[in-house]
């Protein structure tokens, strides 16, 4: 993923005409993040046209607002998205030839935004598709991706289903759960899904004497951006030890510096400088395209980031970067990528400065590349991820870029710097062993989302255990890979590291102790989000959290409350979220916060990331509130929905306190409060609450 934004990026460049053009649509797109959520400004309908008993043609019709445009089917490669019609086969019918756009108000002329003639539709749009039918009844469902823009703002709507029913004796008719033909049926599918309707749900008016100030939500978040911006900024240091960036350094800045000896200017100086902010920059840029998917769906993010074969993919590529930091091979782009790039720094001025940074960062990928897939996966599993990925590349980017400006500002600290040699092979062995221990996250992932019950507790630490010990026997000199030379004797560095990863080791070992008060293996604070739930074991299996007793149905939740007659903790959650499990492991069983599970609330966790399939009759096409539509197809897509229709969030952990009918908000709700005081705060302002007069 890494390496298509590299090579898109190098294709941007190249010529000043495509740099404009995309930087003109970049900066309409990101105009239009904060609005996205709200716009619509395109209305579909629906038809059917018969020729014969067996022929029709189905007539999509596109109503477009004022100024707004939406794009041919046809559009040459560098241009606007064009409208993409798909539809699901059914032997049932056949398509007749291609789906054709009317020449009704289609306007083809040059695009300023684009710099290039393009085809686009103003007021309204027809599309006609032939389709031949057999004697059977069946169900005709497609999708209709297109983007729209008008002279300020684009916005991408790639998900819009249709859906016709067909009967020998009716010929077709729009299905009622068809989603652009403008009918709001939210109200229906929300009682069939959850037995409730967000038009029910009130908030309590009654006070909360105990209720946190809200700005303190406000600070967790800017802390939380803040701690991503350091651990990337970390990264970015473990990156500059890499052999592919280290010796980078004085070879890079001693060329700036020369500039100066040379000049009566500072230009070098200067320069130097600019190429360390150019390389943050080039970091920044990479997390550009994330905002971008935030901006087309909320939950976007958190699909990414659970989605099986992604996470597969994700360790497969993670196990292919260990075994080149072993010396196995050597992982390199490929070379026009970096030609591409070395002809821009011959441009001179700012713009070469701009392509030597460009140049180090893609000359750099095969030690970067891993920290930042890391990064990146990261961030995409956490709450707020585009914008974390954000600051968690900006922190890269400081570390990386950081040193080029400091010596260049200061050359003899050149002369401190240790030469290349055999330190740097043991550092890219150590990030190798990192990259295997991180390969079974993902793996983890994909196993705990789709319930396969391969890489349980034990498996994992297991697995874990055997990593890091390979690690301190390599520092201790007992394993050598292709790449290690002789080595005399130990170094300082060697034990010591070794003795530590030792200790880590028995950490490990540690999480296999009883916790005869939950009767699951001892949760590691380390681990809390790295390894899976302590309850998903072969040994001590439990479906609920310490053991608690939970629902994991809204319904069954909400009926058993009632017959019981308490409150509800509703727990929005995930299987692959490291906020949850930090919340479940380390604050839930506090001594403090334990009795609220046991005898005052009835706890219900929603999994968003549940990839388990909906049975059919569920799988129904909702509305967003933004008037964009979705297919339900796992009960990951339900809860999800759920928190986004009912509560306007889509982050987890979120905790919502309600009444015993699940139709009364009893305090605002909050999201991950590692603090346990100001998390019994919350919960005993909910009781408070639903026990005033």
């Amino acid at each position: 993923m890494v390496s298509y934004f590299f090579k898109f990026f190098v294709n941007i460049f190249r010529t000043p005409t495509i740099m404009k053009k995309i930087l003109t649509l970049t900066f309409l797109l990101l105009t239009s993040l904060g609005f996205s959520q709200i716009l619509n400004p395109v209305q579909w309908e629906l038809g059917v046209e018969q020729q014969s008993k067996t022929e029709f043609t189905l007539v999509f019709t596109a109503n477009i607002d004022t100024n707004w445009a939406i794009y041919a089917l046809e559009v040459e490669e560098g241009g606007p998205l064009p409208t993409l019609f798909t539809f699901e086969n059914n032997p049932a019918f056949q398509l007749t030839g291609e789906i054709e756009d009317s020449e009704l108000n289609k306007v083809t002329k040059h695009d300023p935004v684009f710099d290039m003639v393009v085809s686009k539709f103003l007021d309204k749009a027809e599309f006609r598709q032939r389709i031949e039918v057999s004697e059977v009844a069946f169900t005709l469902s497609g999708n209709i991706d297109y983007m729209t823009c008008d002279d300020t703002k684009c916005t991408y709507k790639p998900d819009n289903p249709f859906s016709f029913n067909y009967t020998p004796e009716k010929g077709f008719i729009v299905a009622e759960n068809s989603a652009i033909q403008g009918r709001d049926i939210s109200k229906n599918s929300n009682e069939i899904l959850y037995g409730i309707s967000p038009e029910q749900i009130s908030k309590s008016t009654t006070p909360c004497s105990l209720q946190s100030d809200s700005i303190s939500q406000n600070l967790t978040q800017q802390n939380t951006l803040w701690r991503i911006f350091g651990l990337g900024f970390l990264g970015g240091l473990l990156a500059l030890l890499t052999p592919c960036v280290f010796p980078m350094i004085p070879l890079t800045v001693s060329f700036f510096t020369k500039k100066v000896e040379n000049s009566t200017s500072k230009s070098g100086l200067s320069k130097a400088i600019l190429y360390g902010v150019f390389i943050v920059l080039v970091y920044l840029i990479l997390s550009i395209p994330f905002h971008l998917l935030d901006s087309v769906n909320p939950d976007i993010l958190n699909e990414i980031s659970t989605n099986v074969w992604l996470n597969v993919i994700f360790f497969v590529i993670f196990i292919f970067f260990a075994f080149s930091f072993f010396g196995y091979y050597e992982l390199t782009l490929p070379s026009s990528w970096t030609s591409a790039t070395s002809k821009g720094e011959g441009v001179g001025g700012i713009l070469g400065v701009f392509f030597m940074a460009l140049t180090l960062s893609i000359v750099s990928f095969s030690c970067t590349g891993p920290i930042l897939g890391s990064l990146l996966a990261g961030s995409l599993s956490s709450d707020g991820g585009a914008w974390q990925l954000t600051a968690g590349m900006g922190g890269f980017g400081v570390a990386l870029g950081l040193p080029f400006a400091l010596f260049a500002m200061f050359p003899n600290m050149l002369n401190a710097l240790p030469k290349s040699g055999g330190w740097l092979n043991t550092t890219k062995v150590i990030l190798g062993f990192l990259e295997l221990a991180l390969a079974f996250k993902f793996l983890s992932n994909a196993d705990l989302v789709q319930h396969w019950g391969i890489l349980k507790i034990e498996v994992f630490l297991g697995i874990w255990i055997l990593v890091f010990f390979g690690l301190a026997l390599y520092l201790l000199g007992k394993i050598k890979f292709p790449h290690d030379g002789v080595l005399q004797k130990l170094s300082f560095f060697r034990i010591s590291s070794g003795v530590l990863v030792f200790a880590f080791v028995v950490y490990l070992a540690s999480g296999f102790r009883i916790n005869e008060t939950t009767k699951t293996f001892t949760p590691l604070t380390l681990l809390s989000g790295l390894a899976p739930p302590v309850g998903y074991s072969f040994l001590y299996p439990n479906d609920c959290p310490n053991n608690f007793e939970c629902f994991k149905d809204l319904k069954e939740g909400v009926a058993y409350a009632k017959k019981v007659n308490k409150p509800i903790l509703l727990d929005f959650t995930g299987y692959a979220c490291v906020n949850c499990r930090k919340m479940e492991e380390h604050i839930w069983p506090k001594s403090n916060i334990k009795p609220f599970f046991e005898n005052d609330y009835v706890l219900i966790s929603l999994y968003v990331d549940d990839k388990k399939e909906l049975p059919k009759d569920q799988q129904l096409i909702v509305k967003r509130q933004d008037g964009s539509a979705r297919l339900l197809e796992n009960y990951g897509h339900k809860w999800a929905h759920f928190q986004t229709q009912f509560f306007q969030s889509n982050s987890q952990p979120f905790y919502v306190l309600l009444s015993p009918d699940a139709k009364t908000i009893l305090n605002p709700p909050v999201g991950y409060t590692p603090d346990n005081q100001e998390y019994e705060t919350f919960l005993n302002c909910g009781l408070e609450v639903l026990t005033s007069p």
